[in-house]
């Protein structure tokens, strides 16, 4: 046998911008960032339905195209159906493979993904594996998919029942959060999405959590400017986390921006994909809130801080299926684990805190003392009612 062993080095630009209006024709930030080339397009892939909330982004978005000099031809504006009933299916993922086809997209060319976390994922596996990989610039319009997913590396749609099964690392050309696409959404949309902003706050960065803390009242409010700040700061410090976290494709089996999401993806599943995915996250987060206070890691008193913070921003701090029991009366939300660290690889490996923006991964769970976990905070939350 003869075995060579060769090392290949890439280098990704990274880009997420952050911005005010980015369909508007003299807003730079789109058009600076599509290369032109000899016949490149670019394609608008946009959320259906999104135009219930901006009646005016249809026009805007093909006036952007038309009027403004500077970007690739125009190939026009396709839609693709959107949320987690989207990703359950092959339906809406092919949808948009049949948008880039029908519009002669190439290499070369550029898709501009525009709408919600969920339909980003549909949109960037459709991007990721037409021509194995076309340039994609997501414009993320939720508060979720601003300060988390969309600046993310992963995309893809669930099958068989597992979350996310089918999917690619592909970084995106650029993402581009326009604040303006944040304060057109109903109020518990707006706020749901921080549970993403407290999860890294965590996890990342204590003093980005004292400002939390701070003005959790404001952002409850969804105050324009501190909205705006905190969810730039949780874009920017996942972002850093892929950058330089020195795991940007997953290929070890430590996740720390997945803090309390095996329960989170797994109540998911379970709820039918009904229960929202910020919600969940909200729950999976206070279970491994109090299971790390009892293992001793965490003092009460910061635990205690991190669950006043999100009952003032109206997320929840439990739900019904955490407590569910399977036909054989088993907790069913601890298959949740196997589920992880089958999607993980590997051994398990569980974030659990270990202070405020500071955290440690554990492999091994104690079930029963999970479960009282879960006893502990059904109490709690009848007792509140």
């Amino acid at each position: 046998m003869s075995l060579h062993t060769l090392n290949i080095h890439l280098d990704f630009p990274y880009r997420v911008a952050f911005t005010h209006g980015v369909f508007r024709p003299e807003n730079d930030a789109l058009a600076g960032l599509m290369e032109q080339r000899e016949g490149s397009r670019v394609l608008v892939l946009v959320e259906e339905g999104l135009e219930r909330f901006y009646p005016s982004l249809p026009a805007d978005i093909d006036r952007y195209f038309t009027e403004r000099a500077g970007t690739p031809g125009y190939a026009g504006r396709r839609t693709v159906p959107g949320g987690e009933a989207a990703k359950t299916t092959f339906a809406a993922w092919e949808t948009g493979l049949r948008h880039i086809v029908e519009a002669g997209i190439d290499r070369h060319s550029h898709i501009v993904a525009v709408g919600g976390g969920a339909f980003l994922d549909v949109a960037g596996f459709a991007a990721a594996t037409a021509h194995r990989g076309i340039r994609l610039l997501r414009v993320p319009t939720t508060t979720l998919s601003q300060a988390d997913s969309g600046v993310g590396v992963k995309n893809g749609i669930n099958f068989m029942g597992q979350k996310n099964y089918l999917g690619t690392f592909a970084i995106p050309w650029a993402t581009l959060n326009d604040f303006l696409f944040l304060h057109s959404q109903p109020l518990p949309l707006k706020r749901a999405g921080l549970a993403e902003v407290v999860k890294v706050a965590v996890v990342k960065d204590a003093v980005f959590f004292d400002w939390l803390e701070e003005h959790a009242g404001a952002l409850a409010a969804c105050k324009t400017d501190i909205l705006e700040h905190a969810v730039e700061r949780s874009a920017l410090l996942h972002a850093e986390h892929i950058a330089r976290g020195g795991d940007a494709f997953e290929m070890g089996s430590s996740r720390p921006l997945d803090f309390g999401h095996w329960a989170a993806h797994y109540m998911e599943t379970m709820s039918g994909y009904t229960l929202g995915h910020a919600e969940a996250v909200s729950v999976g987060m206070c279970l491994d809130i109090l299971y790390s206070v009892k293992k001793g890691w965490l003092p009460s008193r910061q635990a205690e801080r991190i669950i006043a913070v999100l009952k003032v921003l109206k997320l929840p701090v439990f739900h019904p299926l955490l407590a569910r029991r399977a036909k054989d009366g088993a907790c069913e939300i601890l298959k949740g684990l196997e589920a992880f660290r089958e999607h993980l690889g590997g051994h398990l490996t569980v974030l659990m805190l270990t202070g405020i923006g500071k955290g440690m991964d554990v492999h091994e769970i104690d079930a029963a003392l999970m479960e009282e976990c879960i006893r502990e905070m059904q109490v709690q939350a009848a007792s509140a009612e």
